[in-house]
C-alpha cells in the first residue's frame, strides 16, 4: 500500500471539487443531508469563526458530544486550521472532565446539553463558575488558565457560551484571507486528534495522532474491505472512539464515500437506516450486531445492500459471525484489532478469510504495518506458536503521549516498536490471536477500563484503607469491574456507600459492579498482590451468593 501525505482539509476540498453534489453525511432519521460541497462550505465558515475566537495552530479544541451532526463540522474545521480536536468520552463525569481539560491545556470546549443522565452544561458551570459571569471570548478561569472559549453545539443559548449557528453566521461574514493562510501552514505530520486513554499509572494519557497516522490507517482499513467511492457506511459506533473517527470517518474520506450516521445506537434505527439509505457497510461491537439480529422486527427490513463492515471490541462467537454474514448479507465482514496508540488498526482479517478465522483470530498485519510477537523482557521476536507481547511498527504509531515523554519512551522502544501490553500468538500463516494482557486492563463491552484509575479514585474515601480492582468474567459484557476493599478500622462501609461515592463522578461503566470487603489481599512472597487470585476469588464469591 502506498502511503498518502494528504491532510483532512485537502481531502475534503478535493471531494468538494470533484463530486460536489455527492452525499458525504446523512442522518436518515431526520432527513438531514450534507453534500461534500455544502459540508465544506459549512466547515469553512466555522473555521473562520474559530480563528476569529483566537484558535491557533496547535490549540486544543475539546468536543464533548454524542454523534450529533456538527461533531464532524468541528472536527474538520479544527483540522483545516491546524488545531487539535480532543475527543471526550460521552460517559465522562465531573472528575474525569476536570482532569482532561486541565491536562490537555484545552483552549476551547464544545459540548451538547448532555447524554443519558449527565448534564454537561451543569458539569461545566460547576467546574468553571466564572463562565456565567464572563463576557464570551474573555473567559478567565482560575482552575483552567488555558481555557478561553466554551461553545454550545446547537441553537440554544447558555450564559458565557457561544453557539454553533451564530458562529456559522459570523464565519460567513468574514473574509477568507486568514483561513487561507492558516490552512497553508498545516502539514500531514501535524497532530490533528488527541484521545485520552488510561494507563497503569492510573492517570489518563493524551494520545497524539497526526493526519498521516489516521488517514493512512483509514485508507488501509478501506483496502482491507475493498471500499470504493460508492460505499455507504452506516456508523452507529461513537465518533469519540478511533472506531468511529478513524476506522469509519478516515476510511470514507480517503475514498470519497458516504457516511450514514446514527446519533445514538438503537438497533431499530440502525436497521431502518441501512434499508432506507441502501448501506453497503455496517460497523459495531459484537453486542450491537447481536441486538440487531435479535430485534423482533429484524425480518421486516431489507438488508440486501450490505456487503461488508467491521466487528471489533471483542472476539465474536462463530455462531454470531455466521448469522451476521448470512442473515445480514455481510459476507465480507472483517475483524480489526489495535489500540488508540496504533491509530488504531494493527491487524485485521480479510474479506476472503473463513468465518472460523474471523471468529478465532484478529487477522494478519495491517497493510504497510510490521507486527511481531516479542519476548516481553528482551523485545526479541518469537517464533510462530510462542506467546509474547504484540508489537507493531510503521506509519500508524502515535506521535506520543501529550506532555509525557517518560510514558512515550516506555510505549515506543528505540527501534520504533509500539508495545501493546497485550499477549498474543502468531500461527504459521501469519494470523494473530490475542491470548491475554500484560496489563490488567478490563474490557467491558468494548470499553477499556484501567483498574489503577478506579483505585486512585476510591483511595481518598475516608473509610477505605486499601482497594484493588480487577476484571470479573461476564457473559454479557466480557468483563465487569470488581473492587476488593479493605475498610479502615471501625468502618461500617457498605456496597451502596461505595456506589454512591462513584455516582456522578466517574463514568457509569467504570463503577464497580461487584464490591467485596476483605481483611487482607493474596500476596506473593515478595509482597506483590496477586490479582489473578482476586479474579478467582470474585467468581467463587459470586457463585456462592444466593441467586
Amino acid at each position: 500500500m502506498q502511503l498518502i501525505d494528504t491532510t483532512f482539509g485537502q481531502f475534503l476540498e478535493q471531494w468538494a471539487s470533484q463530486t460536489p453534489d455527492k452525499d458525504f453525511i446523512v442522518y436518515p432519521d431526520r432527513g438531514l443531508r450534507f453534500s461534500y460541497a455544502s459540508f465544506n462550505n459549512r466547515v469553512d465558515n466555522l473555521a473562520k469563526a474559530l480563528l476569529h475566537l483566537g484558535v491557533k495552530k496547535g490549540d486544543k479544541l475539546g468536543i464533548f458530544a454524542n454523534n450529533v451532526p456538527d461533531w464532524l463540522t468541528y472536527f474538520f474545521a479544527t483540522a483545516k486550521i491546524g488545531g487539535v480536536l480532543v475527543t471526550i468520552n460521552t460517559n465522562y463525569r465531573t472528575h474525569e472532565l476536570e482532569y482532561l481539560v486541565k491536562n490537555s491545556d484545552l483552549h476551547t470546549l464544545c459540548l451538547v446539553t448532555g447524554w443519558r443522565d449527565s448534564d454537561y452544561v451543569q458539569m461545566v458551570y460547576d467546574l468553571v463558575p466564572e463562565l456565567k459571569e464572563s463576557q464570551r471570548g474573555f473567559l478567565k478561569s482560575e482552575k483552567f488558565p488555558e481555557l478561553k472559549n466554551v461553545i454550545f453545539i446547537g441553537p440554544e443559548k447558555h450564559r458565557g457560551m457561544y453557539n454553533t449557528p451564530e458562529l456559522i453566521l459570523l464565519g460567513s461574514q468574514l473574509g477568507n484571507e486568514t483561513m487561507t493562510k492558516a490552512c497553508s501552514l498545516v502539514s500531514c505530520q501535524d497532530v490533528v486528534n488527541m484521545q485520552y486513554t488510561s494507563g497503569t499509572t492510573g492517570f489518563p494519557k493524551g494520545v497524539m495522532l497526526t493526519h498521516h497516522n489516521i488517514l493512512n490507517n483509514g485508507n488501509a482499513t478501506a483496502s482491507c474491505m475493498n471500499f470504493t467511492a460508492d460505499e455507504r457506511l452506516c456508523v452507529c459506533v461513537p465518533l469519540f472512539h478511533c472506531f468511529g473517527c478513524v476506522l469509519a470517518l478516515c476510511a470514507i474520506i480517503t475514498q470519497g464515500g458516504t457516511m450514514v450516521l446514527v446519533e445514538n445506537f438503537d438497533p431499530l434505527t440502525v436497521l431502518a437506516s441501512v434499508q432506507k439509505e441502501k448501506c453497503t457497510a455496517l460497523y459495531g461491537v459484537p453486542t450491537m450486531f447481536i441486538a440487531e439480529l435479535n430485534h423482533p422486527m429484524f425480518n421486516l427490513f431489507d438488508l440486501s445492500s450490505l456487503r461488508t463492515g467491521i466487528m471489533a471490541g471483542a472476539l465474536c462467537p462463530i455462531e454470531t459471525m455466521n448469522n451476521v454474514m448470512e442473515k445480514m448479507n455481510m459476507k465480507e465482514l472483517i475483524i480489526v484489532y489495535g489500540l488508540t496508540e496504533s491509530s488504531p488498526g494493527m491487524t485485521a482479517t480479510r474479506v476472503t478469510d473463513s468465518p472460523l478465522i474471523r471468529s478465532t483470530t484478529v487477522g494478519k498485519a495491517y497493510p504497510a504495518v510490521d507486527v511481531k510477537v516479542a519476548d516481553p523482557e528482551t523485545g526479541q521476536e518469537l517464533k510462530p506458536g510462542e506467546q509474547g507481547e504484540l508489537c507493531c511498527r510503521g506509519y500508524n504509531v502515535m506521535k506520543g503521549y501529550y506532555k509525557n515523554e517518560e510514558a512515550t519512551a516506555k510505549a515506543i522502544d528505540s527501534e520504533g516498536w509500539l508495545h501493546s501490553g497485550d499477549l498474543g500468538v502468531m500461527d504459521e500463516n501469519g494470523y494473530f490471536r490475542v491470548t491475554g494482557r500484560i496489563k490488567d486492563m478490563i474490557i467491558r463491552g468494548g470499553e477499556n477500563i484501567y483498574p489503577r484509575e478506579i483505585e486512585n479514585f476510591l483511595y481518598p474515601h475516608p473509610e477505605i484503607e486499601a482497594v484493588e480492582v480487577v476484571g470479573v468474567a461476564s457473559e454479557k459484557y466480557g468483563e465487569e469491574v470488581g473492587a476488593f476493599i479493605k475498610r479502615k478500622a471501625g468502618s461500617q462501609l457498605k456496597e451502596e456507600d461505595v456506589i454512591d461515592y462513584c455516582r456522578g463522578q466517574i463514568a457509569r461503566f467504570k463503577i464497580p459492579k461487584y464490591i467485596f470487603f476483605v481483611n487482607e489481599f493474596p500476596m506473593t512472597a515478595s509482597g506483590k498482590i496477586q490479582k489473578y487470585k482476586l479474579r478467582e476469588m470474585a467468581l467463587e464469591l459470586i457463585a456462592s451468593q444466593p441467586s
